[in-house]
């Protein structure tokens, strides 16, 4: 019998089964099915996501390999583009060292300069290549980078810009003076110049500079501080803007006046485009006497120079400062001589002028002299007077002066003269205080007037520690050519305290029967005096922010007059000498003050022997 829990139906057959299971799977599709929806995009599936994503990842870093690689490159190849040209340009600027030491020991100028400036060219060239100037923007490298270009460039420029074409200008045949030439030539590159010389002095500054790179760069900040300057104004100061007068004060130092000698003969000097003409000639006999002019000085300068400051030409010269002497000699020439416009004040002594001879070559006088650097200070400062009684024929010492000023100028106009030797005879007068230049362009006084030729005092102590000692003869004579003189200067320090000692003598190196036999105009003019007894004023000027702490003298007859003034910023001490022929005074100083003090220097009345002494700072 069948079960009773059997069911009743039959087992469907495999053919029914396959196509239950067929209509399973279409409904099951149905069920599935994507709708085809405008801006509709169907997922991809997971598996499908993970294969793309892993390919852009690869492709990527495939990139990014292939990008360090020729970064990789460029930088080797750039590195070793730099190197080579790094080597060129040592190369050249070595070559042009040897070049410029060979000029320096005497080599010609025109047979130097164009190879100097060949490579000169050469290693500037780097001013136009491109990785060199990307480069300068690397820390540290690029300045150093920059400093080589800026030296190379300044040095290209002074050379290929300036000095070729005024050795060319020389050599022409043409008879314009060279200063006229010179004038557009430096108006052509000014801008340049002016441009280098700021950016050379500014790179100095970097405290990334390697040891070579930074010496070769003060070398040329030295010459370009100067070059800067002097394309910017040069043209102006030479009359390329119109007429320019300078008044050239010639300073005696036979009769010592503290910034040199006697201010006794003036020349007004016209410059035009370049060209340079004598104008008008004065002596001190052509001036009134104890008429003062109106020049607004400090009271302190009265205090310690009198008013003879003001209304003797002769003693225009007493205080230290050139400026005060520029302003009173001006007002001098312009109530006395002539209503001219003054632009500058140009001071020069025999000694400067000797040196200046080295560079010209002698010249002849309108007496038949024939004046060399060997004997210029001698036929200047004594002949002179042995000659001719300036008391009875002052006009014939006037003619003598004249024909030496208009010689010399002649000479420097036309260019005829030794450009290396000039340069070297106008520093070392610049240095010795035998040259100084006072501009009534602000600007160019300005410019100057942290320089020596401009003849003021430091006022801090930052950059250098200067004392001042100077000299004024009261004897109305030119003894001053017999007298040496000795300056020691001692500093002590002691933890925050600084001591200056400052002694300096006097020594009149003549003995009293010499001294008789000397021309009138030479001994004293006081003739209760006269020929046994000579006056003689020192000015001690202490540092800036010192005080004075103590005085001394010794000798016969060698008082302080003062020692409570304060000039130009500085504490002095004036001492009153009287000297009988072959006697010594000896006059000590001291100064302390507080703070940092630079390395000493000494500012002095340049003589006629030259001032001996020592300079002896804290270690």
């Amino acid at each position: 019998m069948p079960s009773p829990h059997a069911s009743s139906e039959p087992a469907p057959s495999r053919r029914a089964r396959r196509e239950a299971m067929a209509r399973e799977e279409a409904s099951g599709a149905a069920r599935t099915q994507v709708i085809d929806v405008p801006g509709y995009e169907a997922p991809t599936p997971p598996r499908a996501v993970d294969e793309r994503g892993a390919d852009d990842a690869a492709r990527r870093r495939r990139r990014i390999r292939k990008g360090i690689i020729i970064g990789l490159i460029v930088l080797l190849v750039a590195g070793a583009w730099l190197a080579v040209r790094a080597l060129i340009v040592k190369s050249e600027v070595e070559a042009a060292q040897r070049v410029i030491e060979h000029v320096q020991d005497g080599g010609t100028l025109e047979v130097s300069v164009p190879i100097l400036g060949e490579h000169a060219a050469n290693a500037a060239s780097v001013s136009v290549d491109p990785v060199w100037r990307i480069a300068e923007f690397i820390p540290w490298a690029g300045d150093n980078l920059r400093g080589v270009r800026l030296a190379a460039e300044s040095l290209d420029v002074l050379t290929n810009k300036l000095a070729v074409p005024v050795l060319a200008a020389r050599s022409g045949e043409s008879q314009e003076p060279i200063l006229q030439k010179l004038v557009p030539v430096i108006e052509d590159n000014g801008d340049k110049l002016t441009s280098l010389a700021a950016d050379v002095a500014g790179i100095q500054q970097s405290g990334a500079l390697i040891g070579p790179v930074r010496a070769g760069v003060e070398q040329v900040n030295q010459v370009m501080s100067i070059a800067g300057p002097l394309a910017e104004f040069g043209p102006e100061l030479l009359g390329a803007n119109g007429p320019r007068n300078y008044l050239l004060v010639f300073q005696n130092n036979a009769e010592s006046v503290g910034l040199g000698g006697s201010a006794a003969s003036q020349t007004l000097v016209r410059a035009e485009g370049g060209a340079i003409d004598i104008t008008t000639q004065a002596s001190s006999a052509d001036y009134q006497e104890f008429v003062p002019v109106d020049v607004d000085v400090d009271q302190s300068a009265i205090d310690l120079y009198s008013d003879y400051l003001l209304h003797h030409i002769n003693t225009s010269s007493s205080r230290p400062d050139f400026p005060t002497m520029a302003k009173i000699t001006t007002a001098f020439w312009q109530r006395d001589i002539a209503p001219d416009q003054i632009d500058g004040v140009i001071s020069i002594d025999p000694i400067a002028l000797g040196k200046i001879l080295v560079a010209t070559g002698p010249i002849q006088l309108s007496t038949g002299d024939t004046m060399t650097s060997d004997n210029a200070v001698q036929l200047l400062l004594s002949d002179v007077y042995s000659r001719w009684n300036s008391y009875e024929s002052p006009e014939i010492v006037d003619q003598f002066f004249a024909s030496v000023a208009e010689q010399v100028f002649g000479k420097l106009s036309s260019g005829d003269f030794a450009p290396q030797a000039m340069a070297s005879a106008v520093r070392d007068g610049i240095n010795g205080g035998n040259i100084l230049f006072w501009s009534a362009n602000g600007d160019v006084q300005e410019q100057i007037a942290d320089e020596r030729v401009a003849g003021i005092l430091p006022t801090d102590n930052e950059e250098e520690t200067a004392v001042g000692v100077f000299f004024r003869d009261e004897s109305a004579s030119k003894i001053d050519y017999y007298m040496k003189s000795n300056i020691d200067v001692t500093q002590t320090c002691e933890a925050n305290t600084s001591r200056f000692d400052v002694q300096t003598t006097l020594h009149l190196d003549i003995d009293q029967a010499a001294a008789e036999a000397l021309p009138d105009y030479v001994k004293s003019g006081n003739p209760n005096w006269s020929p046994t007894t000579f006056r003689t004023q020192v000015y001690v000027y202490g540092p800036p922010g010192t005080t004075i702490e103590s005085v001394a003298v010794e000798g016969e007859e060698v008082a302080l007059k003062r020692d409570d003034v304060v000039d130009l910023g500085r504490p002095v001490a004036w001492f009153e000498t009287y000297l009988n022929p072959s006697e010594l005074a000896k006059v000590t100083a001291t100064f302390v003050g507080e703070g940092e003090f630079g390395p000493l220097s000494l500012r002095s009345t340049p003589m006629v022997q030259a001032t001996t002494g020592t300079l002896a700072g804290c270690e």
